[in-house]
């Protein structure tokens, strides 16, 4: 193996071995698993209608997933940055047709394992299981505080606690994007915005 190939593979071990402890063996063996990609900025990963067949973790880039309702109005469930995942575990793990749309906004390079590489992994690996039931875990909790954060606290709250627990990727991301996230019109997180500067 390359020093390219090494380096590639860094913060992917770095970020599994947060969880649990592998041999030399068995990283080789989660590397010859995975896909290495680069995609260009603005294109799509995954489309409704489309059954998603990986999980990728991002090397470099932005990326977001989002639904789309019956009038074309986004709702953006997530972006993902360097040393996060993005899939849509649903689709994924049952392998049905989604309603997600998983786009980037930047350039960006990924690796990713596909369906059977996962079930693969799992059954020569059982640590890993492990790990990714943690993932899920984690997924899920950060949708039920958005959740409860839509019924709780106000567009301003949800804006400023956006800014504050993401900052690298609130530089990254436009304006119109980040108010899909929170909930609100890009028009009307304009007018909080203003009115947050006049406060301040």
């Amino acid at each position: 193996m390359g020093p390219a190939q090494l380096t590639m593979y860094t913060e992917i071990d770095q970020f599994v071995a947060r969880y649990i402890h592998l041999s030399e063996e068995e990283l080789a063996f989660f590397h010859s698993l995975l896909k290495h990609k680069k995609i260009r900025k603005k294109n799509f990963l995954l489309q409704e209608g489309e059954i998603c067949d990986f999980e990728a973790f991002v090397l470099k880039g932005c990326i977001r997933s989002y639904y789309l309702d019956k009038d074309g109005i986004e709702t953006i469930l997530l972006f993902a940055v360097e040393g996060w995942w993005v899939s849509d575990l649903t689709s994924f793990s049952e392998q049905k047709p989604t309603n997600l749309f998983i786009e980037t906004i930047e350039d960006s390079e990924l690796l990713s394992i596909d369906y059977k590489n996962k079930q693969l992994l799992f059954e020569k690996i059982p640590a890993f299981e492990r790990m990714f039931r943690i993932l899920v875990q984690r997924s899920l909790g950060v949708l039920q505080q958005r959740f409860y954060a839509s019924i709780s606290q106000t567009a301003e709250e949800r804006y400023l606690q956006f800014m504050e627990k993401y900052p690298l990727v609130a530089q990254r991301v436009p304006q119109h994007q980040i108010a899909r996230y929170i909930g609100v019109s890009p028009e009307f997180l304009s007018k909080v915005r203003s009115t947050m500067y006049k406060k301040h």
